[in-house]
């Protein structure tokens, strides 16, 4: 049995709770159970969340944890001295410790994260950086994590976490398995941006929307504007009009930007080579690929691979080396 702590105060955001039911999830499909999560609050009893829930937890104490899951709030909440001694005591005996959305405040707060790459919900990233300049924020990430201490991006980043978590120890069947039964995508890649594409263009009207979605469930086609401008039933000049007042960019704009959002999820993965994932994205080849890549996030392909693969050896070495501390 794998212990897991849950750390609430007043005022912590209720969504955080959902790593609870991934690690349920998760001992509901094996024969016998793997995880014991405890809910832990300095003083134990009732805690009020931000939205007046409350929630039991248990007074914190010397019980030692094999994970700890730091949660967050709707801002950067202070980290109490309890707090903070707590998570300082643990960084050399829990093999992980985590956080979700601003709980990176708390991690950094004790220390955690000074030298270590980490993320948070990208509102705070710019507080987080000044308060805390030892740490090396990657602010544009739904998850990261170095050695043994993983960090999220906003609230239901934390699911993404937790799935990782959960594949980290049982492989990737079970942690999709978990992801099934939660009815959510298995799962964002850690690398993924915290910004959606469709969602940064917001359309108004249902034409344009069915436009873009048939773009993103097509992206291996031409797309010229003559093609969306036939499923939005417009002329192609009445659709480049309409759909600039929109959503405040081009048509190509918007369809490079899709299909480097899905690139990045392809290089994350890492199973396919640079030549396939610009074919698979719509770009046709690696060139192309390596343009759109440097114009949209100002570096190629190649070092996103690069940090990729960097961020799976640290977690390999993390696993096999032995040395299961936080340090």
């Amino acid at each position: 049995m794998k212990r897991v702590a849950i750390l609430i105060f007043p005022g912590f955001q209720i969504l955080d709770l959902a790593a609870i039911a991934a690690f349920e999830l998760a001992n509901a499909s094996l024969e016998q159970p793997f995880y014991q999560v405890a809910v832990l609050s300095e003083e134990g009893g009732l805690v009020e969340s931000s939205s007046g829930v409350q929630v039991a937890s248990t007074p914190l104490d010397s019980t030692q944890f094999d994970t700890i899951v730091m949660t967050g709030s709707l801002a950067p909440h202070p980290t109490s001295d309890t707090l903070r001694r707590f998570l300082g005591s643990r960084q050399h005996s829990a093999r992980r410790i985590a956080s979700i959305c601003t709980g990176a405040f708390g991690l950094a707060d004790a220390g955690l994260l000074d030298g270590r790459l980490a993320t948070t919900h990208w509102a705070f990233a710019n507080e987080l950086e000044q308060r805390h300049p030892r740490v090396k924020l990657q602010a544009d990430r739904i998850f990261v994590h170095d050695g043994p201490v993983w960090t999220s991006a906003g609230m239901t980043a934390g699911i993404d976490l937790m799935l990782a978590l959960v594949e980290d120890d049982l492989g990737v069947d079970v942690a999709r398995l978990v992801a099934k039964k939660l009815v959510v995508y298995h799962r964002r890649a850690g690398g993924q941006s915290q910004f959606s594409a469709l969602l940064e263009l917001e359309p108004k009207s249902d034409r344009i929307q069915q436009t873009l979605a048939h773009a993103r469930a097509n992206l291996r086609k031409p797309l010229s504007v003559e093609d969306l401008a036939e499923v939005a039933h417009l002329s192609p000049r009445q659709f480049s009009r309409t759909f600039k007042s929109e959503t405040g960019q081009s048509p190509a704009h918007a369809i490079e930007n899709l299909r480097v959002e899905a690139a990045r999820v392809m290089i994350d993965a890492g199973n396919l080579s640079l030549g396939v994932i610009a074919e698979e994205a719509g770009f046709g080849d690696p060139e192309r690929m390596r343009r759109a890549f440097v114009r949209s996030l100002g570096q190629p392909p190649q070092s996103m691979r690069r940090m990729s693969r960097q961020s799976v050896a640290v977690r390999a070495e993390g696993r096999f080396s032995g040395a299961h501390a936080v340090t």
